[in-house]
């Protein structure tokens, strides 16, 4: 019978070897698994984590080991290259830092073998990913077991998989289990017994045969129905010898059908089950990605507190516990692979096996709906002959493995739509952040309206959007503030924008959670990019956790927004609240400010602002509390200090119904004397339009329209991007000349 034995205990590690050790060093560094090298070098900033390759070693015994006649080592996690070796041996290379892959030890395992694994998350040109905006953590950050079979034994060989694949049909009131299991080695007179045993263990079907092809029938069959009905079968193979069982496999499924309709959404066994959810990225503070079980459920229940139906995994292929999780949760999910931001001619085989591997390890789960090919990899064009090529071959790759689910990208915003690349998949979304990286968040909603128009045949989705937070705080939130009532005000709008159009087949906010970004030195705090709804150790939820609460979540609850800013200058301050429930009464120091009723369930009150105020808010039987308080001067401890600014905003004159360099773009455009100030002064960082911007973007209309949303001071701090340099001196000699020209009146 099959033992896996976990073999996260006991290792040594060293990070730059001098040599493949020969016997197990005493001075390396004694680790446990998961483990990473880049758990502090990689979140702290100036894109100079530890990226080469470092060696883990361990001594296995075999007279440890139960007795069988095959030995595979399992690893489930080796970012993003690595290479395992049995007393010096060279047995096995593996190209992808994502999925899990075995390698067969048997005929090369002694009395007692030095098992090495070199791990790598070095640069390289043809394995993904290469590019993108996070932390490519190296090491064994998930778990590595040592699996013992029989002779003849369920598959361990194909990528990874499970040597069990479970495809349920929907037949009327009942449902047909097709059970395919791949075996190695077997012989004849040996069979295959399937069990299928519902919720409460109870056996709904069986059948044995020697086949490894069987069909069982579930009667009045119990649907998988998202969060609203989780419920979960198991399929049990056992592979029979003259009655006794030499291995077994099992695998949980639910039995659903689904469909993406362009003009009403998701439908989930024949109603619509709006999706309307996050990103996840698996990073810790202090963690890096070698996360425990625990780090996994936490993850999935703030998840599920906030209300959310459906996750993207982003950009890669996530632990099997988390797709359990979401399995039994009801968590819908999209599941890509990193094929990101920069398409490389020498990366087509990864791409292929990452894919086969996503596919082969996942196919059981009934959370998924649909496989990713890419994200944003039209960054440098889309009209690449050879990554067209790419992914019409994932695309049909998809296909041919799973006739059951749909295929989709990410497409970065600048994509044109009529592109070929967004032909290729069955659906598609976008990634769009007006309101953020230049536009204004109501360019959201009519963006959608006109790719729908244009092309009301394909399902169109929003897969990410989304804007930075901090703890900086202002009664004056604008784009690039990095404020959390910034971040709120966007979501508020994005919300209402996104959530009212139920064609869009899904919506991903990013993210759900900060994570490493060891190049981002945005914020005023380095190596992290800040999107997310809740703080990267999973401390604080924003409030803009509670924005989607509100809209998503049937639990009552009540929050009062903005608790870290306290001090506030003006004499009647503007409080939101947000909550579930039809109404909401606020009270200052115990006087009540009237009752408020919200449709979109955010509520806003004028608050006198005098001495120290303590503000109830209360909703149905909840209840929240916060505190402000009155001061004449603003508390710099709010206002945001970029470490690496060549000027903060705030330093910045802005004589009342003036331009300044923090005005849009737009606003400045918009005047006469505006836009000659730009031409003269300042037309190195004024691409024009058809010009190749920061990522090889062509300046269209869209990217024009982008722009303008942006500040001239934020954009002042991108140009870096397109090779100019500007000094604090070219900057305020600018903000002199727009101090002298009036604002055109908006009408």
């Amino acid at each position: 019978m099959r033992t896996v034995l976990n073999l996260n205990e006991g290792w040594a590690f060293c990070k730059q070897a001098a040599a493949l050790p020969t016997a197990l060093p005493t001075d390396w560094e004694s680790v446990t698994l998961p483990h990473t090298w880049n758990a502090t070098d990689g979140q702290d900033g100036g894109n100079d984590y530890y990226r080469g390759t470092c060696h883990y070693a361990k001594v296995i015994t075999r007279a440890q080991l139960p007795e069988a006649a095959q030995y595979y080592l399992e690893i489930c996690g080796a970012n993003s290259s690595a290479d395992v070796y049995l007393d010096g041996k060279h047995l096995a290379h593996h190209d992808g830092g994502y999925s899990t892959w075995r390698v067969n030890l048997t005929e090369s395992l002694g009395d007692e073998s030095l098992l090495v694994i070199a791990v790598d998350n070095s640069p390289s040109d043809s394995v993904y990913p290469q590019v993108a905006d996070f932390t490519f953590y190296g090491g064994l950050y998930r778990n590595v077991n040592l699996v013992c079979v029989a002779a003849s034994h369920f598959d361990l060989d194909y990528f990874g998989g499970p040597g069990l694949k479970v495809t349920p049909q929907i037949d009327g009131k009942n449902a047909k289990v097709e059970a395919e299991v791949f075996v190695t080695n077997q012989k004849q007179g040996q069979s295959i017994r399937y069990t299928v045993t519902d919720a409460e263990g109870k056996t709904v079907a069986t059948a044995e045969t020697p086949e490894t092809l069987a069909v069982l029938e579930i009667a009045d069959v119990h649907l998988w129905h998202g969060r609203k009905d989780p419920y979960l079968y198991t399929l049990k193979a056992e592979l029979i010898d003259q009655g006794t069982a030499l291995d077994t496999v099992t695998a949980r499924f639910g039995c659903r059908t689904f469909r993406i309709d362009p003009n009403n959404g998701f439908i989930l066994n024949g109603e619509e089950y709006p999706l309307r959810g996050v990103s996840r990225h698996q990073d810790r503070l202090g963690i890096g990605n070698a996360l425990l079980p625990a780090h996994h459920r936490e993850d999935v229940e703030l998840i599920m507190e906030v209300g959310a139906t459906t996750i993207r995994l982003a950009h890669y292929q996530h632990d099997q516990y988390f797709y359990d999780l979401c399995d039994e949760k009801g968590l819908v999910l999209w599941a890509e692979i990193p094929y990101i931001s920069n398409h490389m001619p020498n990366g087509r085989a990864n791409t292929v096996s990452q894919m086969t591997e996503l596919i082969t390890q996942n196919y059981n789960h009934p959370s998924i709906v649909v496989w990713g090919l890419s994200n944003e990899i039209t960054m440098k064009g889309d009209s690449d002959p050879d990554l067209l090529e790419n992914h019409r071959i994932l695309n049909d790759l998809c296909h041919k493995m799973d006739s059951t689910r749909l295929t989709t990208i990410a497409a970065v915003s600048p994509c044109p739509i009529e592109s070929p690349y967004i032909q290729i998949p069955d659906v598609v979304s976008y990634n769009h952040y007006f309101g953020w990286y230049g536009g204004d968040t109501d360019m959201n909603g009519p963006w959608f309206d006109k790719f729908h128009a244009r092309h009301p045949e394909i399902p169109i989705g929003c897969s990410e959007y989304g804007c930075e937070a901090l703890n900086w705080h202002t009664s004056n939130p604008m784009q690039g503030d990095y404020t959390e009532e910034y971040q709120a005000y966007y979501h508020e709008e994005l919300i209402k924008q996104l959530f009212s159009r139920k064609y869009l087949w899904a919506t991903h906010v990013w993210n759900m959670f900060d994570f490493g970004a060891d190049a981002r030195s945005e914020g005023g705090e380095l190596g992290q990019n800040h999107k997310g709804l809740v703080t990267m150790d999973r401390t604080y939820k924003k409030d803009s956790f509670y924005a989607y609460k509100a809209w998503l979540s049937d639990d009552p609850f009540v929050h009062l927004c903005a608790k870290r800013y306290v001090d506030r200058v003006e004499d009647v301050t503007k409080v939101t609240v947000y909550s579930n429930l039809p109404e909401v009464e606020l009270f200052a120091n115990g006087v009540s400010l009237g009752k408020k009723s919200a449709p979109d369930h955010f509520f806003y009150f004028d608050v006198p602002n005098v001495g120290e105020t303590k503000l109830l808010a209360v909703a149905g039987e909840c209840r929240d509390e916060s505190t402000i308080r009155k001061v004449e001067v603003f508390n710099e401890d709010y206002r945001l200090k970029e470490k690496n600014a060549i000027i903060n905003w705030f330093e910045i004159t802005m004589p009342e119904g003036r331009l300044s360099l923090n005005d849009k773009m737009s606003e400045i455009m918009a005047t006469l004397r505006g836009k000659l100030v730009l031409m003269r002064l300042f037309m190195k960082i004024m691409p024009k339009k058809g010009d190749k911007v920061a990522g090889s973007f062509e300046l269209g209309d869209e990217m024009m329209q982008m722009l303008g949303g942006f500040t001239l001071l934020r954009l002042s701090g991108m140009v870096g991007m397109m090779g100019v340099t500007l000094t604090k001196e070219d900057l305020l000699k600018i903000n002199k000349k727009l101090n002298r020209i009036k604002k055109k009146k908006k009408k």
